[in-house]
């Protein structure tokens, strides 16, 4: 489809309008869109495999890595679980409108903070055909409308999954104009789209490390520019090395190309000659890839059989593997995990494994991350798993949202004040 700058800000434009509707929509009706979405998804299923099955034979032409594959392809599995997120959303309670803090002034004026929507969100994102229901029905719920770019690779799906979106909400009394899906794969229209701060509230990006970047030079209007992950787990002095081992390998070989999963583990002196074996081991199962550094290499001068050991170059820290690598290094203290964990990590999850009631709580306090963990694995950062029902992103800025996105992160407040004719003297 061609789409003009033009064109596409009519779309912005259509959103911003319809978002003012939407802002005094009942919870009943949005729920009940919420439902019919859910429904709809599942009534054309095969319609969206379909869809989905002719771009992964498009991305296997173009050569996409697996990581990207990974990311794109939609099983029956998944499928239900956009059906069940849309339905988990409804089931949450509706936060606009609460009541954040009132008081009443000397003067007889009546204040309320009341949270509202955001107005319009923009979102970019690459290969996760799921971003388009979640980011929807998040939107939906919290009162925002939404412009959905999505990547060439998920052309169809997107597109077969944003009218799936818009015919469930207008049967349910919702204007479609709040969906606004831009049937493009123009790249150029991108940085047009960032420029569109009169019509949009705020952009999000989802997708690498390039993306998010362009989006922070260029949008105009606020954005969630954090969101890769670069994650560790440490391996404290006082893990249980048995409960160390199954989170460690959870982490890193659960879903390796999501942005949760772990990239590098930092292992105490300690307890590396006992650890490191075993963990090559399980990696070596798994088919991951260690790259130990020199400390590390020198506990598995002998390797197990079937493990995948190499030497680990600088650029192995402090990088985001999305596949089966992880990178390795003994540490000789808790401050040193955290020193390494400071100037490596992308401040998305952390994690230590530890019995030492004292470690974990200095590891808790002072690790600057949108989300730490102790004794359990950095997979469960993810917005369904918080009980947010879904997330528009994993923020790792520090304002005004950080972590899971869910309902409430897409909101903001005003102020209503109430009074019987009084003048500020």
């Amino acid at each position: 489809m061609t789409l003009t700058s033009t064109t596409l800000h009519d779309q912005a434009k259509a959103a911003n309008t319809a978002s003012r509707k939407l802002a005094g929509i009942s919870t009943e009706v949005k729920n009940a869109a919420l439902i019919a979405i859910a429904e709809a998804i599942e009534a054309n299923r095969m319609s969206i495999l379909r869809a989905n099955e002719q771009d992964l034979e498009a991305a296997k032409r173009d050569g996409l890595d697996f990581h990207m594959m990974d990311r794109m392809t939609l099983t029956n599995a998944r499928v239900k679980d956009m059906a069940d997120a849309a339905r988990n959303i409804a089931a949450l309670e509706d936060p606009i409108g609460e009541i954040l803090e009132q008081r009443d002034m000397p003067n007889g004026l009546h204040l309320e903070r009341v949270r509202v929507p955001l107005g319009v969100i923009g979102v970019i994102y690459e290969s996760r055909p799921n971003v388009t229901i979640d980011i929807a029905t998040l939107c939906l719920k919290s009162g925002n409308a939404v412009v959905l770019r999505g990547g060439k690779e998920c052309i169809l799906t997107n597109t077969v999954l944003a009218g799936i979106v818009k015919n469930a909400i207008e049967s349910a009394g919702i204007p479609s104009d709040v969906v606004q899906f831009v049937e493009t794969t123009d790249r150029a229209l991108v940085k047009e789209m960032l420029e569109m701060d009169d019509v949009i509230d705020l952009m999000i990006p989802r997708g690498s490390a390039e993306l998010v970047k362009f989006v922070g030079e260029n949008a105009k209007m606020s954005a969630i520019t954090g969101g890769v992950g670069v994650c560790h787990t440490y391996i404290d002095a006082g893990a249980n090395l048995e409960h160390a081992l199954k989170i460690v390998v959870n982490a890193k070989t659960k879903r390796p190309t999501v942005c949760n999963a772990m990239d590098t583990v930092l292992i105490h002196q300690s307890v590396a000659r006992e650890f490191l074996p075993n963990l090559a081991t399980e990696f070596g199962v798994h088919d991951v890839e260690l790259r130990a550094d020199g400390r590390a290499m020198s506990v598995l001068d002998a390797l197990p059989g079937g493990a995948k050991v190499v030497p680990a170059k600088s650029d192995d820290f402090g990088t985001e593997f999305l596949g089966l690598i992880a990178s390795v290094k003994i540490v000789d203290s808790i401050d040193d995990a955290m020193y390494h964990i400071a100037e490596y990590g992308s401040k998305h999850s952390e994690a230590i494994i530890s019995e030492n009631t004292e470690a974990i709580e200095k590891f808790l306090n002072e690790v600057d991350s949108g989300a730490v963990f102790a004794n359990t694995s950095t997979y469960f950062n993810d917005g369904a798993q918080f009980g947010l029902g879904a997330e528009v992103a994993i923020s790792t800025n520090k304002l005004h949202a950080r972590g899971p996105m869910g309902l409430k992160e897409i909101t903001t407040y005003k102020w209503k004040v109430r009074g019987q004719g009084q003048v500020r003297e």
